[in-house]
């Protein structure tokens, strides 16, 4: 029994490092080779390093949300799922991703039903497929519940980031 466990652990602790090195990953820009930009699966403490946590943190820090939309986002915002695809070089992903955390952050929101994905500059994630997500700008926010997309913000809000995603959660069921 014991050398089972052991082998099993043998097995597992590689591919678990290997799992683990899919998070946060840095490439040099295909474009401009002397910047590096995220790609594929992120989370917060990706997007709070390196140059892009610079414009993250900034956004996140100085953007005031509408307590008024989030007090109303707080009724709804957990029962949907959301996408964030954005590009570390796009300047308006360096705007709006810091900011749209501060709004899912001060509504309340679990963050076990977030997923973020950095792209390149083609839309691409490399080893994550978002083909499916049908990307045309960065960034998107897209809100979903039980795999039906209930809408999505694409580059800028129409109203204000708080605004737009109450609009969208509204649809939820």
């Amino acid at each position: 029994m014991r050398t089972f466990l052991i082998s099993l652990l043998a097995i597992l602790l590689p591919l678990s490092s290997l799992l683990a090195q899919n998070m946060n990953t840095k490439i040099k820009d295909p474009k401009n080779p002397k910047r590096e930009i995220l790609i594929g699966y992120c989370n917060l403490p990706g997007l709070k390093s390196g140059e892009f946590g610079n414009y993250f943190q900034s956004q996140y820090e100085t953007y005031k949300p509408s307590d008024k939309y989030i007090e109303k986002l707080k009724e709804k915002i957990n029962y949907v799922d959301i996408t964030v695809v954005f590009g570390s070089w796009c300047s308006d992903s360096q705007l709006q991703v810091g900011r749209f955390m501060k709004v899912l952050d001060q509504a309340g929101y679990d963050d076990k039903n977030l997923k973020i994905i950095a792209v390149d500059r083609d839309k691409n994630a490399y080893t994550t497929n978002i083909a499916s997500l049908k990307i045309e700008r960065v960034p998107t926010f897209i809100v979903s519940q039980h795999g039906r997309e209930l809408g999505r913000i694409v580059e800028t809000p129409k109203k204000s980031l708080e605004k737009d995603l109450l609009k969208i959660v509204s649809r939820a069921r």
